[in-house]
């Protein structure tokens, strides 16, 4: 039986959009896709728990509320506290979904990289746009992916061009400033070009937030043949900081794609991470980290589609979770027909340092090819008290001994970040969050 709440909420959005459709930029074709989107979110509509991906995350009570949907002056506003000590980045600013030119920083980038927005994307990029726009992220998937993809109003363009190599990281900075409760949809777009490399970061803050604020995100990365890619994500929002995340890549021959996900703070957040490797000899690394306490709640999804031969994957995903907090990992790979000599590993991990806090835990596999490596793994405990008792009958004092075998436990995953700056970055945040 479909609920009071789904529909309302589900209809609502859908009656809004007709109402703004009108407003929204792109050309004919990008009409076209929105309207299909929004026609298949009217058929999914909001899940629900007797939705298998959403089994364990409640998102119906997010949108119990009314939402506006704006942009922010932020003409006179400073993003100073915002940038990461020490680190030397181009980087781009969204407020609330919105690029923001004033706010944003580009010196010295290669004349041949495109920066810009989503808004002058659809007008001077629509061949790119025609290409790529909402082809990794499949609006029949999922509810929120559709959404999305039929309100998408603004977000962050990047095209490294073929043999182009970006020589610093584009971090890109999320920001989130609202009076009241607030909804909003990102969309990026970066098309990577053969031979290319590139480091991309995004942060997630929120500003002096009051209310609740919900992030529906979708950002979609093509990537072509020979190209690397490093792509960061940090969250770092406060308690009202809300986020359901898309980020769909697609990998041709010979790429290579590292993405790491840490999730430090933010009140209800879901991470979807979807990598389609459509060439041979791909690989692909994931790896993520989720520190959670009180009521706090991450859902990490991830999906690794290998449809052609000599390909590799690997997910690490790690977990500390404390208070009352709740804390999802479902990953699953799939090995398609064609995908022989195929290397795939997944591995969660999670520590428990409450009674009170929940992990639920759930690697799959899918294979449909014979000659394969495969594996996956999860395990969930507490504190090893051996350890915590060898240490501490050397010197440590309890509390020392036990942030010691936290960030043990999660160092592997931190060693896979390759820009140093970053990674002395978190670290510090991390030493701040064990030690709350």
């Amino acid at each position: 039986m479909i609920t009071a709440e789904k529909i309302s909420s589900t209809e609502k959005l859908v009656s809004d959009f007709e109402a703004v459709k009108k407003m929204l930029p792109g050309n004919s074709f990008v009409q076209n896709i929105r309207q299909k989107a929004i026609e298949k979110f009217a058929e999914l509509g909001i899940p629900t728990r007797k939705n298998e991906e959403y089994k364990y995350s409640n998102v119906q009570k997010l949108f119990q509320e009314n939402f506006s949907q704006s942009a922010i002056d932020n003409s006179q506003f400073s993003i100073d506290k915002y940038l990461i000590p020490n680190l030397d980045a181009h980087f781009v600013v969204l407020v609330n979904g919105f690029f923001s030119e004033e706010l944003s920083s580009l010196k010295n980038l290669d004349t041949t990289v495109v920066i810009s927005s989503m808004q002058k994307a659809f007008e001077q990029h629509p061949e790119l746009v025609e290409k790529h726009f909402s082809t990794c992220a499949d609006i029949n998937s999922d509810a929120f992916i559709a959404l999305n993809t039929a309100y998408a109003a603004d977000g962050v363009f990047i095209n490294v061009p073929d043999n182009a190599a970006v020589e610093k990281p584009i971090h890109i900075i999320n920001l989130v400033i609202a009076k009241e409760s607030t909804l909003f949809f990102p969309r990026n777009l970066f098309v990577i070009g053969k031979n290319a490399q590139v480091q991309l970061l995004e942060t997630f803050e929120t500003h002096d937030l009051p209310v609740k604020a919900i992030a529906t995100s979708v950002t979609e990365i093509a990537i072509d043949e020979n190209a690397k890619v490093q792509y960061y994500r940090l969250q770092n929002d406060c308690e009202n900081g809300q986020q359901i995340n898309t980020v769909s890549a697609s990998q041709q021959k010979n790429s290579h794609f590292d993405t790491n996900t840490v999730t430090l703070s933010g009140g209800w957040v879901r991470n979807n991470l979807n990598i389609a490797l459509n060439g041979e000899n791909c690989e692909a690394h994931l790896n993520g980290l989720f520190i959670t306490s009180d009521t706090q709640h991450v859902d990490n999804h991830t999906l690794v589609d290998h449809r052609k031969p000599h390909c590799e994957s690997n997910q690490t995903y790690k977990g500390i979770l404390d208070g009352k907090s709740t804390g999802i990992f479902n990953g699953k790979i799939f090995v398609q027909r064609d995908a022989q000599k195929t290397n795939a590993y997944q591995s969660s991990k999670n520590i428990l340092l409450s009674d009170d806090a929940t992990i639920n835990a759930k690697p799959q596999l899918e294979i449909y090819a014979d000659d394969v490596k495969c594996s996956h793994g999860s395990s969930t405990g507490k504190i090893d008290e051996d350890a915590l008792f060898y240490l501490r009958a050397r010197g440590l004092g309890i509390e020392s001994a036990r942030k010691l075998l936290l960030y043990a436990f999660v160092n592997d995953v931190m060693q896979t970040i390759r820009i140093n700056t970053l990674r002395e970055y978190l670290e510090t945040l991390i030493h701040k969050k064990l030690g709350e």
